[in-house]
């Protein structure tokens, strides 16, 4: 691969994923804590966004197949998104809020599966092969999430912004416009014009016994990181680990992420080195994401729950990561984009959905006297995917 090539794809996946990571993991803590949202309004606002990957991303996937430039849907939505942020980061009334925060994430969900779907065409293009290279590329989206943490920690550090938490809003604001900017120099991508309708055939391989299994469980997986989204961070705070301290702790996943996905991902898909496949591949994810409510269940100590945060590091990169490469490799080459559309708005999309509406339920009906009950709502996720793992192990191929 050049290293012209390299560069642009690095920077697009680095700029994707810090867009999200500066608002998504602490977003949170400032509805539960300085505008005194409930469980429901909070589960509501992280809503948003899947319910926008329920119809984005296919739409998106069907202009990028069919009619306009990749890259140019890329900085447009990017553009009009940095708007919206920068004004819901002054707004505290919910149904403001949910608005603002609901027409930005239709134009977020969009970018989502064409990032990938530009990477898996610039790869193919250049006779690259994906399985090999891509995990170099995607390094870059939890080392981006890793940094964008930390640098929000240092930020809270410095300049006390920690208080009211809209500073999360507004650096992801001002990311947008830089991945607007930084769009003009990616590598044109046109449609394929096939004349087809591509979310349609995409969507016929749901009659594939194996890959509608596949679907299914990304599906409820991926519902269940809405657990470690709403709750990890005011459960850190209630385990005594200050706020200004929280998006540097859960950052650890996102380092931990990159140093698998560089390290291990290539070799356990590929079956001319370790040799897994996907399978096992992604039944070591669930089982990390098994792990981690386990512990979570287990005990409240920062010290055991903050090196923990690594398994959530490694379950995204060997489940979701390593999911949306088996989504590009059993797709035809002419309805890529819109098979990692279908996955979006499988995964981030419905199964974010009703995983947020679920944990909002159940962190509501743990709480007493304003109080979570954190061991009786990390349960529920736990015992769920045990589950998924036994489904992984008994029933899906690979």
């Amino acid at each position: 691969m050049s290293w012209q090539l390299y560069l642009q794809l690095s920077a697009m996946m680095f700029l994707q994923y810090a867009i999200w990571g500066a608002w998504y993991p602490v977003l949170a803590a400032r509805l539960f804590g300085p505008l005194k949202m409930s469980g429901k309004q909070t589960g509501w606002i992280y809503a948003t966004l899947p319910i926008a990957c329920i119809v984005s991303p296919l739409v998106a996937g069907q202009l990028a197949d069919n009619w306009v430039n990749t890259e140019i849907i890329l900085a447009a939505a990017h553009l009009v998104g940095a708007m919206l942020l920068f004004v819901a980061a002054w707004k505290s009334t919910f149904r403001v809020l949910f608005v603002l925060m609901l027409l930005y994430s239709f134009c977020y969900a969009a970018t989502l599966p064409l990032v990938n779907s530009l990477m898996f065409h610039q790869l193919a293009e250049n006779n690259l092969d994906v399985s090999k290279y891509s995990p170099n590329i995607f390094i870059w989206a939890p080392v981006a999430w890793a940094l964008v943490g930390y640098f929000l920690t240092g930020l809270r550090w410095t300049f006390k912004t920690g208080v009211q938490g809209r500073d999360c809003l507004c650096l992801a604001a001002i990311l947008s416009v830089v991945m607007a900017v930084s769009c003009s120099f990616l590598p044109k991508t046109p449609p394929a014009q096939t004349g087809e309708i591509p979310i349609v055939k995409a969507m016929e391989m749901l009659g594939n016994t194996n890959f509608l299994i596949f679907i299914i469980i990304s599906l409820v997986a991926a519902g269940l990181m809405q657990f470690y989204f709403q709750g990890t961070a005011q459960f850190m705070q209630d385990i005594g680990i200050q706020s200004k301290n929280v998006p540097a702790s859960m950052a650890i996943a996102q380092a931990v992420q990159a140093a698998a996905t560089f390290f291990l991902l290539g070799r356990l898909i590929d079956p001319e080195q370790v040799g897994l496949g996907f399978k096992w591949t992604l039944t070591i994810g669930a089982v990390c994401w098994l792990l981690l409510y386990v512990v979570y269940v287990g005990t409240n100590r920062w010290w055991l729950i903050v090196p923990t945060q690594s398994l959530h590091g490694l379950a995204y990169v060997f489940f979701i990561i390593a999911g949306q490469i088996y989504a590009n490799d059993v797709a035809p080459e002419e309805i890529r984009g819109s098979m990692q559309a279908l996955y979006f708005a499988a995964t981030t999309g419905v199964g974010l959905f009703f995983g947020t509406r679920f944990a909002g339920v159940a962190m509501d009906l743990f709480k007493k006297e304003d109080k979570f009950q954190w061991r009786l709502v990390f349960v529920v996720p736990c015992a769920i995917m045990l589950a998924c793992v036994l489904a992984l192990l008994l029933v899906f191929k690979g």
